[in-house]
């Protein structure tokens, strides 16, 4: 029997299995994200959290399950098909920049807006707009080699939220950044996604990163948890190594 995804869930997935070069990677993982929310899928590297967000946004097809965006499979959609629904509904940052090194710095933020068939002047005003957002304004006709790392990532941050997304992926976006920088960057991603409705799904090893989410999914070894409010994963998570390193120091000690 196919399930039917819940009304409230933007993007829905089952039983997810995706291998690589014969190490599994994601295993039977399930979870659903709700529109309009922020949630952080939280766990130590390589436990499988850049592999859920590639087969969740497209990008990577997985082996076996379903996905789903607005009650509308993507499990079964051809590659172009994915390319087109990666381009008008999401919208992605990674931990490195990946800019077009031949486009200036609003080329680069404009660019989704004129893929998606934007007005070039709408296009340009928007890019000048987020660009100011994320402090970059002055950065706008220099191209990313003229650029220090973290001014191209606050561009990339930019060009993704420029085309106002329905999903944003956010896979480790402040990694590159200091931790002042981070909290400023952060604060904007979750207000644009609360104030334009954008489901921001943001992958992270940092627990002072997934404190900015509605809901956490802690991942390990290619499985998933069912997510709960970020407030109560955290602090279960904080009393937990608590315990642990009470116990570590409570322990007999060799000689």
């Amino acid at each position: 029997m196919t399930l039917a995804p819940p009304d409230n869930d933007v993007l829905w997935a089952r039983a997810l299995v995706k291998t690589h070069q014969g190490t599994p990677a994601l295993r039977g993982v399930s979870l659903g994200v709700r529109e309009g929310e922020v949630l952080a899928v939280s766990g130590p590297r390589g436990c499988g959290k850049s592999t859920l967000l590639d087969c969740l946004s497209g990008l990577t097809p997985a082996d076996e399950g379903e996905i789903w965006f607005n009650s509308s499979p993507v499990h079964t959609l051809g590659r172009a098909a994915r390319e087109r629904l990666r381009r008008e509904r999401f919208g992605y940052v990674g931990p490195e920049a990946q800019l077009v090194p031949e486009l200036t710095a609003r080329e680069n933020v404009a660019l989704p807006l004129l893929l998606a068939g934007a007005p070039r002047k709408e296009a340009t005003s928007a890019a000048a707009e987020w660009l100011e957002r994320l402090d970059v304004a002055d950065c706008a006709r220099r191209r990313p080699a003229d650029l220090r790392q973290e001014q191209r990532q606050r561009i990339a941050v930019a060009r993704a939220l420029a085309h106002r997304p329905t999903v944003l992926f956010a896979d480790e976006p402040t990694a590159p950044l200091h931790r002042e920088a981070q909290e400023q960057v952060l604060r904007i991603l979750v207000t644009a996604s609360r104030s334009h409705r954008i489901t921001l799904v943001l992958a992270t090893h940092d627990p002072g990163v997934a404190r900015f989410a509605d809901r956490i999914a802690t991942m390990a070894d290619g499985r998933v948890s069912i997510p709960g409010r970020a407030r109560d994963v955290l602090a279960a998570a904080a009393g937990a190594g608590a315990r642990e390193e009470e116990a570590h120091q409570c322990s007999p000690t060799s000689v």
